[in-house]
């Protein structure tokens, strides 16, 4: 492993809390988006939901991405250790 992979390595090891606490916030805007979405599409069915369901579909996938990140750097994290 080159010095700048172990850089990388430890930058991702380091933000791993950061990674975890976007995951959940993304998922918990994304919750609350759709449920209010829902709520003015209840009340108005001609409330215009579709380009506020692509929004809503976009934040979960950030979402799942940043939790991606957070079990990689778990890994790498776990892989670390093991080579010292």
């Amino acid at each position: 492993m080159t010095e700048s992979d172990r850089v990388f390595a430890a930058r991702a090891v380091r933000r791993k809390g950061v990674f975890l606490a976007l995951s959940v916030a993304g998922v918990a805007v994304g919750t609350v988006l759709a449920a209010y979405y829902v709520y003015r599409w209840w009340n108005d069915p001609g409330y215009p939901v579709a380009v506020r369901a692509v929004v809503v579909v976009l934040i979960l996938l950030n979402a799942r991405q940043n939790l991606r990140q957070y079990r990689y750097a778990r890994v790498l994290e776990n892989t670390l250790g093991r080579c010292r």
